[in-house]
């Protein structure tokens, strides 16, 4: 082998190692995956920060989602120990959600309220951060993916027509609220943390 043959290939090998080194990069800022800038539409909506916890929800061990309102990862199985809380499940195609969002809003407002959780689902989290803001709802919310099948999903077993809510009581039963499927008056939610707490 020739002195500039061993050039040519050691130039040839240096230039491989930068486009190997490079590529992920341009790959990962290019992809999909980084998602939108949420600041502006985070900003807007003004939503509370997720609530953290100590202890665990069973049926909710393991569950890690992000909060809409900040980007943080929340174990929603510790997040939601301890305390009846109200967890609705909404996308924003959903008609009768944005019907209930509101309704959920006035009801946390209320004195002696249960709190409440919104878990947005099958949609974009810029659309449900606009949907929010435009509905005047400032409710903690996670986001469970706009794909088919998100981890909250699977653990609460949700059915496919939405809204969904469900009553997480204090010694950490999860229960489906099959009536009403949705709710149009706060009333209806004090009755039914009433009944299943």
């Amino acid at each position: 082998m020739t002195t500039a043959t061993k050039w040519a290939l050691a130039a040839g090998v240096l230039v491989l190692a930068v486009i190997v080194a490079v590529l992920p990069r341009v790959r990962s800022a290019d992809s999909p995956a980084a998602g939108p800038d949420l600041t502006a539409p985070r900003a807007a909506a003004a939503l509370p920060a997720c609530p953290a916890g100590t202890g665990t929800v069973p049926q909710l061990a393991g569950v890690t989602t992000e909060c809409l309102g900040d980007g943080a990862t929340v174990d929603l199985g510790s997040a939601l120990a301890g305390q009846v809380t109200v967890v609705n499940v909404w996308a924003t195609w959903c008609q009768p959600c944005r019907t209930e969002l509101p309704v959920l809003q006035r009801y946390a407002g209320e004195p002696g309220a249960a709190r409440v959780l919104t878990v947005q689902v099958q949609s974009k989290p810029d659309d449900g951060l606009k949907l929010l803001t435009d509905l005047g709802v400032r409710l903690p919310t996670v986001f469970d993916g706009d794909g088919g099948t998100g981890p909250v999903r699977e653990a609460l077993k949700v059915p496919p027509a939405l809204p969904a809510s469900y009553l997480v009581t204090a010694d950490g039963r999860v229960r489906f609220i099959e009536s009403p499927r949705t709710f149009t008056d706060p009333e209806q939610v004090r009755e039914v943390v009433r009944r299943l707490s």
